[in-house]
C-alpha cells in the first residue's frame, strides 16, 4: 500500500499513493517525466551511473564482435551524425542560455561554466540559426558550415552540389579546405558582382546605341532635305545667271520698248540688269549656305556612323562580359596572371643563387604548367 512521497517533486502531478519511496527512478511516471527543477538528486545519479554502465557494456560487446570495415564504417558514420547532431544542439542551447541570463551574466557564464569564447558561441548560436540538416553539417565539418553561411540560405544547396575551380582542379565543397571554401565563395562573389556590373553596362550600351541609330537616322534624314534644298539652290542659281545673260544680251527689254529717251531705255535695262544680279546674288547665297549645311551633315552622319559601330562593340563586349561563366573565366584569368607574375619574381630571385638545382625546378614546373594551360584550349 503505498503513501504519500514527500520527497518527489512530482507526487502533485502523479497524484497518486507513491510505491517508490528511495527508489523513485522505477516509478515509471518519474522516470519520464522528471525534468531540471523536479528531479530528485540521488535518483538523477543513479540514472547517470546507469547510462554509463549500459554504454560501457554496449562498448563492451561491440569490442567482443569481429572488426570489420562494415563495423568500423557504420561507426564512423554514426559518430559524424551525433556530431552534427551536437553542433546544432550546443547552439539551441546556448541560444536559451542566453535568453535565460540577465544583462551583464551572458559573457561571465560563457568563460566560467562552459568554457566557450564568445565568438565561438556566437558561431555555435548561428549554426543553430541558420543549418536544419546535421548529416550535412558534419559532412562539412563547423569551419565550412560556417563559411556557407556567408551563402543566402536559398543559393547554399545548389552550392553545395556544384563543383568550383580551386587551385585549376574542380573540386566539390566537401572536398575543399575551409580556406579554399573562402576563396570560392569570394571569386563566385566576384565574378557574379563583375557580370551584374556588365550587365548593367550592356544595358546602358544598348540604350546609347538606339538613341544614336535614332539620331543617325534623324541625320539621314535632315541630308537629305539639305541635298533637296541644294538642289533647288543649283537651279535657281542656273535659272537666273541664264536670265541674266539673257537680259544683258538684249538691246532693249520687252516692257520698255515705248519709251522713246535712249537714256530712259538705258536706264530701265539697267535697273532690270541690278535687280536681276541682285536676285542671283541671293541664290548664290543660298547655294552657298545649303552647301555649307549638308558639309555639316555629312561630317555628322560620318561620325555618328563612328559612334555606333564603337557603341555596338561595346555593347557586344558588355554582354559577353555579363556572361556569369565568362566573368568567373576573367576573375581566374586576372588571378592567373599575378600568380605567373608572382613565380616568375621568384624565380629571378632563384637564379641569381650560387646553386642553380632550385631555379631549373622552377623553371621546369613553370613550362609544365605552361603546357597544361595551353592543352586545356585543345
Amino acid at each position: 500500500m503505498g503513501k504519500t512521497n514527500d520527497r518527489c517533486p512530482l507526487q502533485a502531478e502523479c497524484e497518486k499513493k507513491c510505491e517508490y519511496i528511495h527508489r523513485e527512478l522505477d516509478c515509471p511516471y518519474y522516470h519520464v517525466n522528471a525534468r531540471p527543477g523536479y528531479e530528485i538528486d540521488d535518483q538523477e545519479e543513479r540514472r547517470r551511473a546507469e547510462w554509463k554502465e549500459a554504454e560501457e557494456a554496449e562498448y563492451e560487446a561491440r569490442m567482443s564482435l569481429p572488426r570489420t570495415i562494415e563495423t568500423v564504417t557504420g561507426e564512423i558514420l554514426d559518430l559524424k551524425r551525433e556530431a552534427g547532431e551536437a553542433i546544432l544542439d550546443i547552439g539551441a542551447r546556448l541560444i536559451e542560455a542566453k535568453g535565460m541570463l540577465s544583462h551583464g551574466e551572458w559573457l561571465p557564464w560563457l568563460t566560467e561554466r562552459v568554457e566557450f569564447s564568445e565568438r565561438t558561441a556566437q558561431n555555435f548560436m548561428r549554426l543553430a540559426r541558420e543549418w536544419s540538416n546535421p548529416q550535412t553539417l558534419a559532412d562539412l565539418g563547423a569551419s565550412k558550415a560556417l563559411a556557407l553561411l556567408a551563402l543566402p540560405a536559398e543559393e547554399r544547396e545548389q552550392f553545395l552540389n556544384e563543383t568550383h575551380e580551386v587551385g585549376g582542379k574542380e573540386k566539390t565543397v566537401i572536398d575543399m579546405s575551409a580556406r579554399q571554401l573562402e576563396q570560392a565563395i569570394k571569386d563566385r562573389d566576384e565574378a557574379r558582382k563583375a557580370a551584374e556590373t556588365a550587365k548593367a553596362e550592356a544595358s546602358l550600351a544598348e540604350q546609347s546605341r538606339a538613341k544614336m541609330e535614332a539620331d543617325m537616322a534623324m541625320t539621314k534624314e535632315t541630308l537629305r532635305a539639305l541635298l533637296e534644298e541644294k538642289q533647288r539652290t543649283d537651279q535657281d542659281v542656273d535659272r537666273l545667271q541664264r536670265e541674266l545673260d539673257e537680259l544683258q544680251a538684249r538691246p532693249v527689254d520687252v516692257a520698255v520698248e515705248t519709251v522713246a529717251d535712249p537714256e530712259a531705255i538705258a536706264q530701265a535695262r539697267a535697273e532690270a540688269v541690278a535687280e536681276m544680279q541682285a536676285k542671283l546674288d541671293k541664290a548664290k547665297e543660298a547655294k552657298a549656305k545649303a552647301d555649307e549645311k549638308r558639309k555639316e551633315a555629312e561630317a555628322a552622319l560620318e561620325q555618328a556612323q563612328v559612334q555606333l559601330k564603337d557603341a555596338e562593340q561595346a555593347r557586344k563586349n558588355a554582354v559577353l562580359s555579363s556572361d556569369e561563366d565568362m566573368a568567373t573565366f576573367k576573375v581566374l584569368f586576372q588571378q592567373s596572371q599575378e600568380t605567373a607574375n608572382k613565380m616568375h619574381g621568384i624565380l629571378l630571385k632563384l637564379r641569381n643563387r650560387p646553386d642553380q638545382t632550385a631555379a631549373q625546378g622552377a623553371e621546369k614546373a613553370i613550362k609544365a604548367l605552361a603546357e597544361a594551360i595551353g592543352r586545356c584550349a585543345e
